[in-house]
């Protein structure tokens, strides 16, 4: 008879990853490496096989001799869940298939890790709330930018009451012409694969938000439209004949919006090799015709109890960053981040950085010009009758201040780090941010002010019945 040794610790959990393009790198990287020895990562689900053999040959690297992982194509993940009997699915896939994965796998009795957003709209929130109301399993988003030291410093003053009871919030966020047109390349640019870049980007902000003030959404209204990328705008600004995407454009190395594909082993591999078995064009030009996103967006909104946000996001900045204004009845807060203080021009590139830079760089990994603005965060409070004070904000090591390595913890070492500021997120967290996206786009469409509650989908936790632990 075989004993348990009680004091042994427990055998690594068992995760399975759907989507392997660039998102799935973060959680390929932590469970071969740092999370290793409480994560193992059985099998792969992609359409495309030469991306899925991009992330074998680390696997192959972290693991000499041993045999591939099993790899699925996303119609065989019934199959998948029954034969590889994953403890947990990360969804990394396209947006709009986020919902019939995610779905599937928690129906099937397996919990679930998702990238943002939890989805695209109104309708895959729905499967979503039922699956998890129906199967008792759990789903976390990550939400990233929560763990950021400088986004976490702002939820703490609001919730130790430093500027009394939030009134209002303004945010916004300036995408350069580096990061920001990047949505203009690929398949984000169809509203339909991504809900366009209320929901995909600003699911992040709308979170935070709703983070930050502790409060439900309510209504919304908005503006926005396609104002700088597309081909009408190239057309109205004499822009000249564009080429349908960079890779074996004549002039490729001299255009300030080409993506060198061939040049970045990563996205070699991941993409322009890829391209033979679906088709997907990693890098179309950002004027040419097909998007159907916008790239100037502004949203008004009512959270219930009281406060309102106003917001703006505008993709083609010649700078990227964010500011944030919360007022309070005591005071206010004030946040002020340069992640690219400018995207600097090449002698031999007109007028940008063109195809010198990886649209996926940090910040710190792109030389910035000298000039009158500063990289980094000033955070701002002021009291009222008090002088403003400025707020330290502790860096860690690694990607976002440290706040990835938290994140991860979260993820694959859940339970052994206290969470005072509630930084994990549940499958409710998600559902609200897309919903506020969601409303946007509706209201985009219809020009009236969208509320909420019409969609018929619970956004609190006891009127969601979710099961205990899945909100967090």
């Amino acid at each position: 008879m075989t004993t348990t040794d009680p004091s042994a610790p427990p055998a690594p959990r068992r995760y399975a990853i759907v989507g392997t393009g660039h998102r799935a790198e973060m959680y390929v990287a932590a469970l071969l490496g740092s999370h290793a020895d409480v994560g193992r990562l059985v099998a792969l689900c992609d359409p495309n096989r030469t991306r899925m053999a991009y992330y074998q040959r680390q696997f192959a690297a972290a693991h000499p001799g041993a045999a591939p992982l099993p790899a699925y194509a996303p119609e065989e993940l019934d199959t998948l869940l029954e034969r590889e009997r994953p403890d947990t699915v990360i969804v990394a896939s396209v947006d709009h298939t986020h919902a019939d994965h995610i779905s599937r796998a928690l129906r099937a009795g397996h919990d679930v890790i998702t990238e943002k957003p939890l989805t695209t709209d109104a309708a895959g929130c729905r499967t979503i709330a039922d699956a998890v109301a129906d199967s008792g399993r759990d789903l976390v988003v990550t939400f990233n930018y929560r763990y950021s030291p400088r986004n976490a410093a702002v939820r703490r003053l609001v919730a130790e009451g430093a500027i009394g009871d939030v009134t209002s919030v303004h945010f916004e966020w300036v995408l350069d012409s580096v990061h920001g047109a990047d949505y203009f390349r690929r398949w984000h640019r169809d509203k339909a694969l991504s809900g366009g870049l209320f929901v995909h980007k600003a699911t992040h902000h709308f979170d935070l938000v709703n983070w930050w003030v502790d409060a439900v959404p309510e209504t919304v209204f908005a503006l926005g439209g396609l104002r700088f990328y597309g081909d009408a705008n190239a057309k109205e600004r004499g822009l000249g004949e564009r080429p349908v995407r960079s890779h074996g454009a004549p002039d490729a190395g001299r255009d300030p919006f080409a993506l060198d594909l061939a040049g970045n082993d990563r996205l070699r591999q991941l993409y322009l090799e890829a391209e033979a078995e679906d088709g997907y064009i990693r890098d179309q030009d950002v004027f040419s015709p097909g998007i159907t996103i916008e790239d100037n967006m502004a949203l008004l909104m009512q959270y219930a109890g009281g406060p309102v946000l106003s917001y703006s996001l505008n993709a083609h900045g010649p700078w990227e960053g964010y500011r944030v204004s919360i007022n309070g009845t005591e005071g206010r807060i004030e946040l002020s981040v340069v992640e690219r203080a400018a995207v600097v021009a090449a002698d031999d590139v007109i007028g940008g950085f063109g195809v010198a830079v990886d649209p996926s760089a940090t910040p710190e990994q792109v030389p910035a010009a000298a000039g009158v603005r500063t990289e980094g965060t000033e955070l701002v409070l002021q009291r009222r009758w008090e002088a403003a004070q400025r707020i330290e904000v502790p860096e860690g090591p690694g990607a976002h201040g440290g706040g990835d390595a938290l994140l991860l913890d979260d993820l694959f070492r859940p339970g052994t780090r206290s969470d005072p500021l509630g930084q994990a997120a549940g499958w409710l967290d998600g559902v609200r941010s897309v919903l506020v996206g969601a409303a946007a786009n509706q209201s985009l469409t219809t020009g009236q002010v969208v509320h909420l509650a019409d969609f018929g989908i619970p956004l609190r936790p006891e009127a969601a019945a979710a099961p205990a632990g899945s909100t967090r």
